[in-house]
């Protein structure tokens, strides 16, 4: 009786309606056929079949999909990667033109093995997207990649338009639930990038239901705001399969919006919070909104 309690029953508002129309099927066809990668499918994202079959939008995972971390919230392979596949860069930036994506989020997995965490590859992804797509705003989500400030620069200078890295969760409960990250590398990765170029807009997301209290989503925030990050998304940790971290709390739509409200009021240019939002759900939306703010 205790063991199945472990488990908390999913309430109604995470219900998620399957879409797989003939757009869904054919952005996966395409992924196959490019022999490419989509966090949307590697990570289990709620969202794909919204994004794929009704918004027509697909987060980019470049460097390969074995990820050299083992974050206990992240359903993406873990293990030795690949070589780097230098023609990745120009197959993403065909994708984009035939999908005709107006903004684009390309995002990697963590590469401990390369001196550079893969910041060549991300940036010449970033210019060859441009160069086929001059039209598309870029939203580039990396990891910390070693927290090096030459990492940092080597993308920055490909001129992304948008610079997300992702705090995931509270002080607290980072050593449990990363891999290799810190905190505090993370604030100074947000950092070092308004610092390198303040005209290019940071973001940062917090998964939420691991056991935080809201004092500590508040301290978030504040910490968040100390480096000038712009738009911050808050979203439900949901469990990808029974190895990964359990979830203790299912935080309601109701209490999501008054986090958004706090957080706006603290001044991010933009929030996103609900239970399904991710990091890029609806990123296009979010730029948008921030630049009018």
């Amino acid at each position: 009786m205790a063991k199945q309690e472990e488990y908390l029953r999913k309430p109604e508002w995470l219900k998620i309606k399957l879409n797989t129309n003939d757009s869904y099927k054919g952005l996966k066809k395409l992924m196959r056929e490019k022999r490419l990668h989509t966090v949307c499918e590697e990570a289990r994202c709620p969202n794909i079949h919204e994004c794929w079959a009704e918004r027509k939008t697909a987060t980019f995972m470049i460097l390969g999909d074995v990820c050299t971390r083992a974050c206990r919230f992240c359903a993406v392979k873990t293990g030795l990667p690949n070589e780097l596949d230098w023609q990745e860069p120009e197959r993403v930036a065909e994708s984009v033109q035939v999908m005709g994506l107006k903004h684009v989020v390309i995002t990697a997995v963590a590469r401990d093995d390369l001196r550079d965490g893969g910041a060549n590859v991300f940036a010449e992804t970033v210019r060859k997207v441009r160069e086929f797509n001059p039209g598309t705003s870029i939203e580039v989500l990396p990891s910390d990649m070693g927290g090096k400030e030459e990492n940092v620069q080597t993308l920055l200078d490909a001129r992304p338009d948008i610079f997300n890295h992702n705090i995931e969760t509270v002080r607290s409960l980072t050593p449990r639930v990363r891999a290799r990250a810190t905190y505090d590398r993370t604030l100074g990765v947000l950092a070092k990038s308004k610092e390198i170029d303040p005209t290019i807009p940071t973001k940062s997301s917090l998964m939420i239901g691991l056991g935080e209290t809201k004092e500590e989503i508040l301290q978030v925030m504040d910490d968040l705001r100390s480096v000038d990050v712009d738009i911050m998304t808050i979203g439900q940790y949901l469990q990808p399969t029974k190895k990964h971290l359990k979830i203790k709390k299912y935080w309601t739509p109701e209490e999501f919006q008054e986090l958004k409200e706090i957080a706006l009021s603290k001044g991010f240019k933009h929030c996103e919070a609900g239970p399904l939002v991710r990091s890029s759900y609806h990123a296009d939306e979010q730029v948008n909104a921030a630049s009018k703010a």
